[in-house]
Order: structure tokens, then C-alpha cells, then sequence
């Protein structure tokens, strides 16, 4: 749970444009205030466990990037908790397409691949103001995924047709997207509010910090 003044002090920006969005370090030091803005908000589950990384990783992660968030570590168990059964598949599969080979891919591939699992869009699921700001993300460590999914689709079932298609499995029944009756499934607008009380906050609507 994260208490009123280190909320205040990853308030950020409000993201409602995307040129107001920054770039290189300053972006990566956003996304991750945002996701542990929302894994903190759960106490009933470690942080380890919701984003898929070692206490370890999350140590340099929170270094680097998020140090208002330091006091999360002393809880927390040293493993990530145990994964779901295509959780190594689609982390792999992220790997394959990132930028540079820097730390802070491997860590949002486990933390995608993990955050993936809940029912949320996957923004929300992050802990993003809105879609916006995950594919500025993938832009920044993923870009060759942001070519592979030039239609847009949403990126949850985006991940699933890809780890599909590579073990030769039939998804979909109809032989293109353009006539498939489930086409608002995959490309409709990913709208909704975020779950973060931090992403609130960066958005101007306020909130305590005190829950979703």
C-alpha cells in the first residue's frame, strides 16, 4: 500500500496527449512508478508475485528508476512466485523482439508476460493512464512487435495468435481478420479507466493512493 506523500511524489504529467509523454529514461522512470503504483495497491499479493520478478530484480529495478519505492522491499518474499503455464513462452517471445538487450526489457517482458494473466486491457492491467503510454513503451524496448501488430490489435490477443501461430496451432476460423464476425474483439478502442490511484493521480482525478 502506498501512503499519501509517495504518491504525491511519482505524480506525473497528465498523459491526455501523446506528445506530452517524455522520452528515453524519463519515460522508463514513468512506466515503472506506474506499475508499481498499481501492484503495491494489493497487499494481499506480493509485488514479486504480480509483476513476475525477483525480490533481486525489483531491488535494481526500484534503484534505478522508482527509488519512492523502496520501502516495498523489506516485505517481500525473494522468488516471483510460480508461473503460469505460457508465461516462459510469451517472456521468450517478447525477448525476441527488444531494442537494445538492456535489464529494463527483461524486466517488462516478465512483468508484460505476467500482468498479461489478469482480465483486464493490458494498460489497465500495467497500471497505465491508457493505451498510450504501453505502446510508447513497446515503441521504446519492443519497436519490431509495434511493426508485427501494424493493425492494431489488442495487445493481449495479439501476444496469444503469435505464441499460437508459432506452435503451428489453429486460433481462428475464418481466414482473415476483415471478415471475421469476432472483429471488435481483437481491434475495437481498449477504453476505461485505470485501475492505478497513481495513474489517477497523474491524470489530474485525484485519489489517495488507498486503493483502486
Amino acid at each position: 500500500m502506498i501512503a499519501a506523500p509517495a504518491l504525491a511524489s511519482h505524480t506525473h504529467p497528465p498523459a491526455d496527449a501523446l506528445d506530452s509523454l517524455p522520452d528515453g529514461p524519463a519515460l522508463d522512470r514513468l512506466l515503472f512508478a506506474r506499475i508499481l503504483g498499481l501492484a503495491a495497491q494489493h497487499p494481499s499479493r506480493a509485488v514479486t508475485a504480480s509483476l513476475g520478478l525477483t525480490r533481486d530484480a525489483l531491488a535494481e529495478l526500484i534503484r534505478r528508476h522508482a527509488a519512492g519505492f523502496a520501502d516495498l522491499l523489506s516485505t517481500l518474499p525473494e522468488d516471483s512466485g510460480e508461473d503460469a503455464i505460457e508465461e516462459e513462452d510469451l517472456r521468450a517471445f517478447l525477448l525476441d523482439h527488444r531494442a537494445a538487450g538492456t535489464v529494463e526489457e527483461e524486466w517488462l517482458a516478465a512483468i508484460v508476460a505476467r500482468r498479461s494473466l489478469e482480465p483486464n486491457h493490458l494498460w489497465q492491467d500495467m497500471g497505465f493512464a491508457d493505451r498510450r503510454e504501453l505502446n510508447a513503451m513497446f515503441r521504446r524496448h519492443f519497436p519490431s512487435l509495434v511493426a508485427l501488430n501494424g493493425a492494431d490489435m489488442k495487445w493481449k490477443k495479439f501476444f496469444y495468435r503469435q505464441l499460437c501461430e508459432r506452435e503451428g496451432l489453429m486460433l481462428c476460423k475464418s481466414p482473415n481478420c476483415e471478415v471475421c464476425d469476432d472483429f471488435a474483439a481483437c481491434f475495437s478502442p481498449e477504453d476505461g479507466d485505470p485501475l492505478s490511484a497513481l495513474a489517477r493521480a497523474a491524470r489530474g482525478e485525484g485519489g489517495s493512493g488507498e486503493g483502486a
